[in-house]
Formats: C-alpha cells, structure tokens, sequence
C-alpha cells in the first residue's frame, strides 16, 4: 500500500519543531525524537484529492510542469515528467520563465535549433573555435531547457517540489493564475499552495514516490 510505503522511506519525517511553520498545525501528528512527524492519512487523503484533480485536467488535455530543482528531488522530477510526456525543469528556475514567456520562448527556439544543427551533422563543418562555443552554448541550453524545449505556450498546471526553493516558480503562477500542486514539508505554508500533498519533501523515495502516483494518475487518461 502508498501509506506503508511512505512510512518506509520516512516520508512522515518533517523538520524539527524549531523549523517548523504554524499553518502546517493541522497535518503534524506529534513530536518525536527532535522532529515533526506528518499525519500520513492525512497526506493520503490529499494524494487522492490532487490525483481526482490530475484526472479531471488530463481528460482536459491541460499540459503539466514538474519543477523541483534541489539535489533530492531533481532525478524524480525528469523521471516522473518524462514516463508521462509532460515538461520540467530541474536545475534552475530562469526567473520571467513563465511571466516573461515571450522571451524565453525565444531560448528555446535557440536550443532548438541548435539540436537541429547537431542532428544534421552542420556542427561538424565549423572551426575548432567556434564549434567549441556552439557545444558550450548548447550545454548550458540543454541543462536548463531540455525539460521544457517542446513545450508551446505556459502550462497548465504546475507541480512542485520544495517550495521554498521554488519561490520564484510559484510566485510566477500566482501572477498568471496557473493551478499548482505542491509537496508540502512541515516548514512550508499551506496557504501558498492551490493544492497540495503534505510529506517529506527532502526524502528522495518520498518525493519519487508521489511523482510517480500522480504520472502514473496522467498516463491512465
């Protein structure tokens, strides 16, 4: 069962009570041993609630992001994103990516291109200097924009991981109106999330865990 499998990885752990944020009150069970402990019935009953939403916007045909850029959760962002032909971002979070759409479209016509070049073998014909910055360039694109490079138009619904590493993203989708989904560890606030699933955002089992519910709840439509 989801609920047995969390408590495995320690995806009931949060943060010690010093660290903790007052709104998360109602989805702490207790202190113990020097940290929170999340009430994981609750945070069952809100994968389901995210996942009846999830269902209900792929019937849609609405695009889906999944953003989560710290070490834990960057591996389980791509995978998850991927297994259900959706977009990511898992290094940095360019600021303006969403609210200034227009120009960065413009980065990732750039990358596209650039793979178009590669594909061709075109890159193989410059000098020694200039294909050196080419392969530079198309790194550094790749790395930040190779999760997002066939996406068209915002997103969505956005799903994130560590919300306070992820400020930036989701004061982006406050402005633009855009619906998130966020994993919410008991340092975070409730209040800044449309939807949410309280859990252990720094387990990286945890995190793989709910990612692949809610790519495995998209692919089902």
């Amino acid at each position: 069962m989801f609920f047995e499998q969390l408590v495995k990885v320690g995806g009931h752990l949060g943060h010690a009570p010093r660290s903790w944020h007052p709104k998360m009150a109602p989805y702490i069970l207790e202190s113990r041993d020097g940290v929170h402990i999340l009430d994981l019935v609750q945070s069952y009953a809100y994968l389901n609630q995210v996942k009846q939403f999830v269902s209900r916007a792929k019937k849609q045909n609405r695009t889906f992001l999944f953003v989560g850029t710290k070490p834990q959760a960057a591996h389980s962002v791509a995978s998850a994103a991927k297994s259900c032909k959706s977009y990511y971002i898992n290094q940095r979070w360019l600021g303006g990516l969403l609210t200034n759409w227009s120009t960065l479209k413009r980065s990732i016509g750039l990358l596209n291109r650039m793979e178009l070049i590669q594909r061709e073998r075109v890159v193989e014909t410059l000098p020694k200097k200039l294909k050196s910055s080419f392969s530079r360039e198309q790194a550094r694109l790749r790395k930040y924009l190779g999760g997002i490079e066939s996406m068209k138009s915002e997103p969505d619904v956005v799903i994130i991981v560590g919300q306070k590493e992820e400020a930036i993203a989701l004061n982006e989708c406050k402005k633009l109106g855009i619906r998130t989904i966020t994993l919410l560890d008991s340092n975070c606030n409730p209040d800044s999330a449309d939807l949410f699933i309280p859990v252990n955002d720094d387990s990286i089992k945890a995190v793989r865990s709910v990612l692949t519910n809610l790519a495995s709840e998209i692919n089902q439509v």
